[in-house]
């Protein structure tokens, strides 16, 4: 069945999905925050500043009225960066009440540590919250259907935590390996940190409730290889920029993607510390971007934490 989507967010992510919809025979329409960079867009058929190389075709609608494109849409898809989700949601709450929307941002909310479908909950009245994950299997089977096609293939999960929780904290432990990368530690430890920094992942799931086995599959391993291999991955080029001596502020201030690691960092630490959740590589990750601690000393401290068997090493 055809559908009228309204995707929430005009960066790289949000533009491959509008074309994606778009490829598939939905009518699409693209909202951007930025009104003269979505005239741009809308004007050009291109997205120069976040995908380069593709064109946007004219039957993508494409504007900064929110409110308008809203009005009939039958799915919202919400890719807009989790620092920001607040926000837009609140700016637009009656707009998007009611709705079907699918959350696909990634991260945790800095200040109050909200999951970006827990944000939409917070900002909207009766949403009909998803995130390919969730309890009403027949709504799920239907988006798996609509979104899904030869070049993108959806899974569905009933834990709908864990698979946000997944998409969150891989970027940290992609900051953690970028910094690997810009150190030349090689892809021995490189891969030992991603199956450590998974298996950190997975403990601070569970003790928020999620289930283990979520972290296993496409929303956490899978998740996680991409973002921590791939030359693309904003958070791992981050990372890297970091491990070759650039501060911060200083790649933060260069960069025009978001990457959601930073502040999903400080917010999984202090839930973690309230838990009781060990997270040595995060705790690292923290200590080198915000606490000016050097990245090969940082590094050099985990290599050296206690030796213990794998299988008992669930608190390191």
């Amino acid at each position: 069945m055809k559908r009228r989507f309204l995707v929430l967010g005009n960066g790289g992510f949000g533009t491959a999905l509008a074309l994606h919809l778009s490829s598939l025979g939905h009518e699409v329409r693209l909202w951007g925050n930025d009104a003269a960079y979505t005239q741009v867009i809308a004007t050009t058929r291109t997205n120069p500043r976040y995908l380069q190389g593709f064109e946007v075709p004219a039957a993508i609608e494409v504007g900064s009225d929110l409110v308008a494109l809203a009005r009939d849409a039958e799915r919202v898809l919400a890719v807009v960066p989790t620092q920001h989700l607040r926000s837009v949601a609140t700016r637009f709450a009656s707009a998007l009440a009611g709705k079907v929307i699918v959350s696909c941002s990634k991260g945790l909310e800095e200040a109050t540590a909200r999951l970006p479908s827990e944000i939409l909950a917070d900002c909207i009245e009766d949403p009909q919250l998803f995130v390919l994950a969730g309890a009403d299997r027949a709504t799920l089977e239907a988006l798996q259907a609509e979104v899904s096609g030869p070049n993108l293939r959806i899974y569905r999960s009933p834990d709908r935590l864990g698979a946000e929780l997944g998409a969150a904290l891989k970027n940290v432990i992609a900051i953690a390996a970028g910094i690997g990368d810009g150190l030349g530690l090689g892809d021995n430890a490189k891969s030992a940190l991603l199956t450590r920094g998974l298996a950190e992942i997975a403990r601070f799931g569970v003790a928020l409730g999620a289930d283990r086995e979520t972290f296993y599959g496409l929303a956490g391993l899978g998740d996680l290889i991409t973002t921590s291999v791939s030359p693309h991955g904003r958070n791992r080029r981050l990372g890297e920029a970091i491990g070759r001596g650039a501060a911060l502020d200083e790649v933060l201030a260069r960069t025009q993607q978001v990457a959601e690691g930073v502040w999903t960092c400080r917010a999984v630490l202090r839930q973690a510390m309230e838990l009781g959740v060990a997270m040595p590589i995060t705790e690292a990750v923290a200590a080198v971007l915000f606490d000016g601690k050097d990245p090969r000393q940082a590094t050099t401290e985990l290599m050296t934490r206690l030796l213990r068997e794998e299988a008992e090493a669930q608190d390191a």
